[in-house]
């Protein structure tokens, strides 16, 4: 059942400012609500819980950062390509983004993010450039399935060549494989910034573009009678989502599922308007995202499970449940 939209947003701000604070609170060394608060209003590097907030507010900030843009890109993917499984890391996008920075690392040791940032962007672009070509076989063009089958194909194809190149020298790529199951922890402000500028021009097209996306979700047929240019409206999109996916990568390593699984939670609560369920995209991501890194430090101590992992493990039943309640989840 379709609810407010007005009531859907205050919830989502509800469960956002919760996941904010459960993430500045919890850890392996859990920081009172009044601590935080100090910490927050005047931070004092002498004090052990002020360091320890500091931390997980750049972790938090990092979190809502890869959660809305991973959400968003998500959605646009769905609406653009007609696709219900359309994902980031479903079709391609997040497997050539993180190629690349695994290339740029084992060839010349890169280890800033500016420079992770580069070979993101450029990965999620050939990767997004592949798998439209090869879908584009036939005579039937990029259909939803072949848009998939492609996907999941250069997926597993690129996956073999990071995992033989994490086996080469263990030394040089250590760091790379914390980064390659999706960390929030290892980031300072400035990278933060530098990719959050990306992100932040690439959610704002799409939140503009969120009209086309329900013409382009009707149909080439209907949009073009809607007076949509498909053509240009796909590219648009296409380099959006490429800065998001791209930065969010570069940020947090490869992070799976939250794309595919905000978009239909959203769809579910305000229907198939994306001028609806974009908005709730920015909000659920980073709500998602935050609740799973919380749980990966408390779920195994003292060690802790990286979010790319927990987002993985709760998204599938999440999705599950999804499937399960009958309802209309198309486009």
């Amino acid at each position: 059942m379709r609810r407010s939209l007005p009531l859907v947003i205050a919830g989502a701000v509800l469960a956002l400012a919760v996941a904010c604070t459960l993430s500045l609170m919890v850890g392996a060394r859990t920081v009172p609500p009044g601590m935080v608060w100090e910490a927050l209003r005047a931070p004092d590097a002498s004090l052990a819980d002020h360091v320890v907030v500091r931390s997980r507010l750049l972790r938090t900030l990092a979190g809502i950062a890869v959660g809305a843009a991973l959400a968003v890109a998500g959605a646009a993917m769905q609406g653009m390509t007609r696709n219900p499984l359309a994902d980031p890391g479903i079709l391609g996008i997040n497997a050539g983004a993180t190629t690349a920075v695994v290339i740029g690392v084992y060839v010349a040791d890169v280890s800033e993010v500016a420079w992770f940032m580069v070979l993101a962007l450029a990965g999620a672009a050939l990767g997004t450039i592949a798998v439209y070509a090869v879908a584009s076989l036939g005579r039937e063009g990029a259909t939803p399935v072949k848009l998939a089958l492609a996907g999941a194909a250069l997926t597993a194809g690129l996956g073999s060549v990071v995992h033989a190149l994490v086996m080469v020298d263990d030394a040089s790529l250590d760091r790379l494989r914390f980064w390659q199951v999706g960390t929030l922890g290892a980031r300072g402000l400035a990278e933060i910034a530098q990719v959050g500028v990306l992100m932040a021009v690439g959610a704002l097209v799409i939140v503009l573009s969120a009209g086309m996306l329900n013409a382009l979700a009707l149909g080439d047929d209907a949009a073009v009678g809607l007076g949509v240019h498909v053509g240009r409206a796909r590219m648009l999109l296409g380099v959006a989502i490429i800065l998001l996916c791209g930065a969010a990568v570069a940020l947090a390593g490869p992070i799976g599922f939250l794309g595919l699984v905000v978009p239909h939670a959203a769809r579910l609560l305000v229907g198939g308007d994306y001028r609806r369920i974009v908005p709730l995209c920015l909000l659920g991501g980073p709500v998602l995202i935050l609740l799973a890194d919380t749980v990966g430090r408390v779920i195994a101590p003292p060690a802790e499970v990286q979010v790319g992992v927990m987002t993985a493990l709760i998204g599938v039943p999440v999705f599950i449940v999804l499937i399960r309640t009958r309802r209309q989840v198309g486009l």
